[in-house]
């Protein structure tokens, strides 16, 4: 988060990727968080005295294919690098070409959005895993970065993945702004409201950046938020939409219905289930798992004497 030439926040995991960078061996980290809390930008500002390669994954749709992705990563490592586009017709060659170009220098490598690049192709992580056990691992001066939003998918797939136990040196899960951290960065955006819609749009945002970047635009908090949350062509009509399509893709409509079902207030796993008309089952833990992973629900621990 910039204010001026200065990045607010995010001291402490700053430090955590800068001490990687000075191991004498190339580190593998993963960063996760919710959608808008700054991940990205976290990893720029880290690697503002380094070079820097940034590959994101394009959204999923029931259109895209594994080739998409592929062919996608092949573009973005041309125009990095300037080299021939390489062949995208596996991760393999993807793989090694991007190996190739990564010098004795300090380097940040980062993958961003990891779950859609990996959508629809199962080979996608065993071949990065081979990458980074043959090529990678050996870039003495190279920072990878795993990012992305599904922190579901990055606890299951990677994090608890026997493929990269002790592979990976460090993990990030990345948190809202702080309270005095929200004020820097709303101070920054030349914020004209007084003190209570100050408080009232650090409120509707929630420490989340990029709202307030967004909100925090000069004029009144209503205004902006009238404008951006509530008129036809507001940024923000559906933000919500978009972000749980983005995360759950297909399931986004099961998801949606358990949000709804504990907006009144906490339910027991077998309530739950009859309210949403759906089978007490593992298949229900696993997607209310999902859902605390990625910050929309809670879970409160309960227990009786019966």
């Amino acid at each position: 988060m910039k204010k001026a030439n200065k990045f607010i926040g995010r001291e402490k995991e700053l430090r955590i990727l800068e001490d990687l960078a000075t191991y004498r061996n190339a580190s593998l980290a993963v960063i996760r968080g919710r959608r808008r809390v700054g991940k990205s930008a976290l990893v720029k500002e880290f690697s503002k005295d380094k070079i820097f390669l940034s590959f994101a994954g394009l959204p999923p749709t029931e259109e895209m294919t594994a080739q998409d992705q592929r062919d996608n990563f092949a573009d973005q490592l041309c125009a990095q690098t300037q080299i021939a586009k390489p062949d995208s017709s596996n991760w393999f060659n993807l793989f090694l070409a991007l190996s190739q170009e990564i010098t004795k220098k300090k380097t940040a490598l980062l993958f961003d959005e990891i779950s859609w690049m990996a959508d629809k192709d199962p080979t996608f992580l065993p071949k990065l895993k081979s990458a980074w056990d043959d090529w990678f691992s050996q870039k003495s001066q190279l920072v990878l970065i795993l990012c992305g939003s599904v922190s579901a998918w990055i606890e299951k797939n990677i994090l608890s993945s026997t493929g990269f136990f002790g592979r990976i040196v460090s993990q990030i899960t990345l948190e809202e702004l702080s309270l005095s951290e929200s004020v820097e960065l709303l101070a920054s955006q030349n914020f004209t409201g007084g003190l209570f819609e100050k408080m009232m749009l650090l409120s509707i945002t929630g420490g989340v950046p990029w709202y307030i970047e967004l909100l925090g635009k000069g004029g009144s908090c209503s205004t902006q938020v009238m404008q951006t949350c509530f008129s036809k062509d507001g940024l923000l009509v559906s933000e919500f939409d978009r972000i749980f399509h983005d995360l759950f893709g297909k399931r986004s409509d099961l998801y949606q219905k358990i949000v709804e079902a504990l907006m009144k207030g906490p339910l027991t796993h077998r309530v739950l289930a009859e309210k949403i008309e759906y089978q007490s089952s593992g298949a229900l833990t696993d997607y209310l798992d999902d859902l605390v992973l990625s910050g929309f629900v809670s879970e409160d621990v309960s227990w009786s004497l019966e």
